[in-house]
């Protein structure tokens, strides 16, 4: 394991765990996300989303695999409803800067 996979791990913990200021921590200042659904320009929009407005929060990330390459990392997984059940697949793009995560595109299928 690098420290880029305990970095995106942290980042899945946190967010399952509704741990927001350390959601926050992990992202650059000039963090972005592009999602199918929509973009967010900030971390602290991000992060908000994430708190306040998304519309499912009693989920869990199931890392599948992880991998890495210069200047980035990705990971495949699960979400995980509730009752442990799937809800879809993903696919999550990280760019890392600076010890902290600069950018992520997300794929669902």
């Amino acid at each position: 394991m690098t420290d880029r996979d305990d970095l995106v791990r942290a980042y899945y913990r946190a967010l399952d765990d509704h741990r927001y200021d350390e959601l926050r921590a992990l992202l650059t200042p000039g963090f972005t996300q592009q999602r199918p659904d929509r973009r967010f320009e900030s971390p602290e929009a991000f992060v908000r989303f994430m708190r306040d407005e998304r519309p499912l929060t009693d989920t869990t990330h199931e890392v599948l695999a992880i991998y890495t390459s210069e200047p980035g990392i990705a990971v495949r997984g699960r979400l995980l409803g509730s009752e442990g059940e799937e809800l879809f697949e993903f696919v999550d793009v990280f760019s890392v800067a600076s010890g902290g995560i600069d950018g992520l595109v997300t794929y669902t299928g």
